[in-house]
């Protein structure tokens, strides 16, 4: 009988099954652009649904082909190459970034130390000193690349703690109270991040937004003063760019300048809006950003690359390294000197997935000009998007769009929030569009990420229609 551990490293059979799954992942991507009124962006299926289908399929043991699960997987999944997913920030992945994730996995590099993620440490320097050059830094920026705008946005913050206090060796002392000044418009990460770094609710200080949904600076004095007469030491003052909800802007160079006059780390959070730099016509929406201490970017948004990877920035590369100082023997040779080549000395994570070669792959491929290309064309379609809707007299735009993320509403009903929610609820079980929805002010709007160079002002124009339909629809049944 074959032993079944020979049998699953078996190179035949992986290059087999190999063909055929590129085969299958092909077709789906031809399909995306399909027309066909059974095409959906979501399959959607109840939770409870969902596990009893799966929880009967992992009593199957199937050693010889693995390609049913996979064609299932896809099949049940929502599809985000699907001109009519207009949902959460999730990019369509270019096509090149499967086969670099696939040699990534063959690959399985650990990239703490040098010897056991060479390549991927390289591309991390290489690709960090470029974005930063791109984002107007001096050649002393550096940087590396973590698993998520999460962890990105707290190795950052922790950063700033250890650039003006000594909590990372000594602890907490005297009841230090520590803070941060950021807009409410910020993701919940930053939130989560000073309370995992012991601020507590207070130490968030949550600055208010105008109209645009952008942090009103000028309130930022008022609320530092505030917050000194507290007994507060404010470490450092967040912008966005941009925000989760609306993809708004923060006023960069107001923040850089007030952080400047106090002399307070200046961070921002430009996961999904930082990569306007790569556009002559929508790089002054970051204008600043260069004079920030630290930026996190997330390649898997705005730069078509799979998820996870993003890339933390900091101005002054020895910044780099304030995180996660300390000593680990059995890998390091010298525990206290600065190694970009060592990537565990900077990052929280030891075993790391390479997902540089993801990111290097589409530059190396492609250049810099795919990128311009994604923000300009997206960034267009919201523009045209926002355009359609104040055509339509039943239709509300929150604001207008800075970038490729638009808010909206169907104002028929009322009880607006209640009408857009059961129409977002509406569209989610037939499947064909995806969207989300967002709450601005009390009131809850939907919201379109067009993540997907594909999507066209057509889908646009019938998702309006759908939405009518479906208000249509659910009024008559009340």
């Amino acid at each position: 009988m074959e032993n079944i551990l020979d049998k699953a490293y078996a190179t035949e059979d992986f290059r087999r099954q190999g063909h055929a799954l590129i085969d299958l992942m092909a077709d789906y991507l031809a399909q995306a652009t399909s027309d066909s009124k059974e095409v959906q962006a979501i399959p959607w299926q109840s939770p409870e649904k969902q596990l009893d289908y799966w929880q009967k399929d992992f009593s199957k043991v199937d050693t010889i082909d693995p390609l049913d699960l996979f064609r299932d997987v896809i099949d049940r999944s929502i599809q985000v190459h699907r001109k009519r997913y207009l949902g959460h920030q999730t990019t369509p992945t270019l096509p090149v970034t499967v086969l670099s994730a696939a040699v990534t996995a063959l690959l399985n590099q650990g990239m703490g130390v040098y010897e056991m993620g060479m390549v991927g440490n390289t591309f991390e320097k290489l690709l960090t000193e470029h974005l930063a050059q791109k984002l107007g830094f001096s050649g002393e920026a550096s940087g590396f690349i973590t698993s998520g705008g999460s962890l990105g946005n707290l190795t950052a913050l922790l950063a700033a703690r250890a650039a003006c206090t000594g909590i990372w060796h000594n602890g907490y002392v005297n009841e230090q109270k520590l803070a941060v000044l950021v807009s409410e418009e910020a993701h919940y990460c930053i939130d989560r991040s000073a309370r995992i770094m012991g601020f507590g609710a207070a130490g968030i200080i949550k600055v208010p937004v105008n109209d645009k949904f952008q942090m009103r600076t000028e309130l930022l004095e008022s609320y530092y003063q505030q917050a000194i007469t507290d007994g507060k030491q404010v470490i450092s003052v967040i912008g966005c760019a941009g925000s989760t909800s609306t993809g708004s802007y923060d006023d960069l160079e107001a923040i850089a300048a007030f952080s400047q006059k106090y002399n307070i780390w200046f961070h921002v959070d430009g996961a999904h809006g930082a990569p306007a730099a790569f556009s002559p016509k929508y790089q002054h929406l970051v204008k600043g950003i260069e004079k920030a201490n630290s930026v996190v970017v997330d390649y898997h948004k705005m730069m078509m690359t799979p998820s996870l990877s993003t890339a933390v920035l900091f101005k002054n590369g020895s910044d780099a390294y304030r995180s996660f100082s300390q000593r680990a023997q059995y890998l390091w040779t010298d525990q206290d000197t600065e190694e970009w080549y060592n990537g565990g000395k900077r990052t929280f994570e030891c075993t790391k997935a390479m997902s540089a070669l993801n990111v290097y792959t589409i530059f190396r491929t492609y250049g810099d000009d795919v990128f311009r290309e994604n923000i300009e064309r997206l960034y267009g379609l919201a523009e045209k998007f926002a355009e359609l809707i104040k055509s339509k007299k039943n239709f509300e735009l929150a604001y207008e769009p800075q970038c490729n993320i638009v808010c909206f509403r169907l104002r028929t009903a009322s009880d607006v929030s209640k009408l857009n929610l059961a129409i977002r609820n509406q569209l989610l079980e037939d499947g064909r569009f995806y969207i989300v929805q967002t709450v601005l002010n009390g009131d809850l709007y939907l919201r379109v990420s067009l993540m997907n160079p594909l999507s066209t002002e057509e889908e646009l124009i019938e998702l309006l229609q759908a939405v009518e339909e479906k208000a249509v629809i659910l009024t008559s049944k009340v």
